[in-house]
């Protein structure tokens, strides 16, 4: 009789029970839900981001704009992956809360074996919430000045005013000083100091700094130029006079350009552009040693070569 007793159909064994975890049983249904739920997540939020491309990054003009919402599309896609894969977790039964439990040691044993990747991991997550770095951002970064042009989890990449791709580590960007020209406005200022001898005129040169640098068409017009008197040097008088532009990936060009005006209205107005000079003041007594020594060396080559 037991020859002929029913086999288990193919329904029965897709609902069998394989395990157990947390007391849920586990079986082929579950594992097969659970693995279409991160597909699903994972085909979603790639539809998600490059739906969002197509119709919202290319048709934003602005760079700034687009890095904002590459950066946005990004938080959403792996929000959702994430979201698709604690749905699954759950319905196998593992509870979020021993999940995080396991996370946290987890995270404790392979932050000693991997503390720069799990640095930069967490830094790269940081950034792209606050979003206080983003593509098509003007940075100065231990002394390399560089466009951002990818923001990733782990690492930024930047391109130099040599066309040289610079990978930035996010722990970078997070731990240490950057400047950021764009944050807020593409605002940036320059300075050029000049000295200038002391017998000049200097309401002459204060009116031909102020023309020099309100000349530039390049210049901002939302914040007049400045230009005052910065101390009393030792060979000169040095002035300082800045002026503000939104082009800071033209930076070099642009204080080139601010150095030669004032080089030539300086110039054109006859007024010395001062260098460094040293006075030597001696002892009478000294001088009066040097004279007769070369009084002596005069009458020793005259006794040598009589004429």
């Amino acid at each position: 009789m037991a020859l002929f007793a029913q086999q288990p159909g193919p329904a029965q064994i897709l609902r069998e029970p394989l395990f157990e975890i947390s007391g849920t049983p586990v079986t082929l249904v579950t594992l097969i839900i659970a693995a279409a739920i991160i597909l699903v997540s994972l085909i979603v939020a790639g539809l998600i981001r490059r739906t969002l491309e197509r119709f919202i990054v290319q048709r934003q003009q602005d760079a700034l704009g687009r890095g904002n919402l590459r950066v946005t599309i990004r938080l959403v896609q792996y929000s959702i992956v994430v979201g698709g894969t604690l749905i699954a977790l759950n319905t196998v039964g593992i509870r979020l809360t021993a999940l995080f439990a396991a996370g946290a040691l987890f995270a404790v044993a392979i932050g000693f074996a991997m503390q720069n990747v799990t640095a930069n991991f967490i830094s790269g997550v940081i950034l792209l919430i606050e979003r206080s770095i983003k593509p098509g951002d003007i940075l100065e970064v231990e002394g390399h000045f560089v466009e951002i042009r990818e923001m990733g989890i782990r690492a930024a990449i930047g391109r130099t005013l040599n066309e040289e791709d610079l990978i930035i580590p996010s722990s970078h960007l997070v731990q240490s000083v950057v400047k950021n020209f764009t944050l807020r406005d593409p605002l940036a200022r320059l300075r050029a100091l000049v000295g200038v001898t002391y017998d000049s005129d200097m309401a002459l040169v204060r009116a031909t700094l102020e023309g020099a640098v309100a000349k530039l068409e390049w210049r901002s017009r939302t914040k007049p130029p400045v230009v005052f008197m910065k101390e009393f040097g030792n060979s000169s008088v040095d002035w300082e006079a800045s002026v503000w532009f939104d082009d800071p990936w033209n930076r070099q060009r642009r204080n080139s350009d601010l150095h030669e005006a004032i080089w030539w209205a300086l110039k054109d107005a006859g007024i010395t552009i001062a260098f460094p000079q040293l006075d030597l003041h001696l002892d009478e007594d000294v001088v009066d040693a040097m004279r007769r020594d070369r009084r002596r060396g005069a009458s020793a080559t005259t006794k040598r070569n009589p004429s």
